[in-house]
């Protein structure tokens, strides 16, 4: 990419994003600069916590040329968070966006001098070099834009193809974390996300790198890999054979109970081969008063099995158990199989409102018959266990 720079930064101190999904190695945002014969664009601006680094970055890259434009093709706060001082800076420089973008503008205070609004097939020639634009709505905001420049077979894909953590974080495993991601920002549009590989599609076979505004450009085979797992997860597919155990436990009976169920439901895989390519069967347990949730929604969409275990509450379900229920049907979750354990010592309600609750979500089938516990898990009650992990593997 001999016309397009860089200048992007790192903010490894940021522990939450959004101020709710945690970054044990922070976040990058994204930018980049592209030089034409005639004219210079700069791609995206970013976060306030980075706009003294991102300007200078973006003046060495500039090389003593004067950007002609600044595409903002997401005014989320964390990408239009410098648009303001980057256009004190160079005051002539045009904003391109959609339509919509220009009107948030003003509802996050942005002023600019020179606007041009862009929509889907629209191009500016810079000289050698062509932004085409794509339109990309509710990925994951309506205003959203991607910029496709065919002569250097990049597609600058705005939150598309992110991911959490530094530009080097995890550089062997940009799955990890990009799943995670997905699932928990835009997990919702699915439908909207493979409308816009459908878009890409047509020129995907000369598409050599994807510039996203988080996490590092994908080339090569690591372009492929996502591309293929977008597919599978806008689609609400499954990527890996498994079973996700999910608790909220309050004094740990809930727990055991849980653990037993997953030690159960590892060996009975096991023992049927349940994978068609000899891959591992994974099963998964999560604690949801204190592991990730995030991750825990991850993996609930990773897999095609879901165990829900949870304590009665105030007549009600634990709330972390709530939580994650919440969340789930916020982000679309279906086509999926969930059985339920229920534990309440005197008036056990857990499945009834877990039943309710995924009663909106498209294409779940609850696995029966559901198991009630009171207190501690008892000898006897084994044999129900292993009922529900064979309706669960059927």
């Amino acid at each position: 990419m001999r016309n397009i720079k860089y200048v992007g930064c790192d903010d490894p101190t940021l522990d939450l994003f959004e101020s709710q999904y945690t970054l044990p190695e922070g976040m990058c945002y994204n930018s980049y600069v592209v030089s034409g014969e005639n004219k210079v664009a700069v791609m995206d601006a970013m976060d306030a916590r980075c706009t003294a680094s991102w300007l200078e970055n973006v003046s060495e890259a500039l090389a003593g040329r004067t950007p002609d434009y600044l595409v903002c093709q997401h005014m989320e706060p964390d990408h239009s968070g410098s648009m303001g001082a980057f256009l004190d800076k160079y005051p002539e420089a045009t904003v391109v966006c959609s339509k919509q973008a220009a009107v948030m503008m003003n509802q996050f205070g942005i002023e600019a001098k020179n606007v041009q609004v862009v929509a889907e097939g629209q191009t500016i020639d810079l000289g050698g070099l062509t932004l085409q634009f794509i339109a990309a709505p509710m990925i994951h905001w309506p205003e959203v834009i991607m910029t496709y420049c065919p002569e250097e077979q990049v597609l600058f894909s705005a939150d598309a193809f992110g991911k959490f953590g530094v530009y080097h974080a995890d550089e062997d495993d940009w799955a990890c974390e990009a799943r995670r991601y997905y699932f928990n920002i835009v997990g919702k549009y699915g439908m909207q996300v493979a409308n816009v590989l459908k878009k890409l599609s047509a020129f995907s076979h000369q598409l050599s790198v994807i510039a996203p505004l988080h996490g590092p450009m994908l080339e090569g085979g690591k372009k492929d890999e996502a591309l293929r797992l977008y597919t599978i997860w806008s689609a609400y597919g499954i990527e890996t054979e498994g079973v996700l155990v999910a608790y909220a436990s309050i004094h740990g009976n809930t727990r055991r109970a849980a653990e037993q169920l997953a030690e159960i439901i590892r060996q009975k895989a096991e023992s049927r081969k349940m994978t068609s390519d000899g891959a591992p069967f994974k099963v998964a347990v999560t604690d949801l008063s204190r592991d990730d949730m995030a991750e825990a929604i991850e993996d609930a969409f990773r897999m095609n099995r879901l165990v829900l275990c949870c304590a009665t509450y105030d007549g009600d379900i634990f709330p972390p158990m709530h939580m994650f229920l919440h969340k789930l049907r916020l982000k679309g979750y279906q086509n999926r199989r969930v059985a339920l354990m229920e534990n309440g010592s005197w008036a056990p309600q857990a499945v009834k409102v877990m039943r309710e609750m995924l009663s909106g979500c498209k294409n779940v089938e609850i696995v029966e018959p559901a198991v009630t516990i009171r207190g501690a898990l008892k000898p006897e009650q084994i044999a129900d266990l292993e009922t529900m992990a064979d309706a669960l593997l059927a």
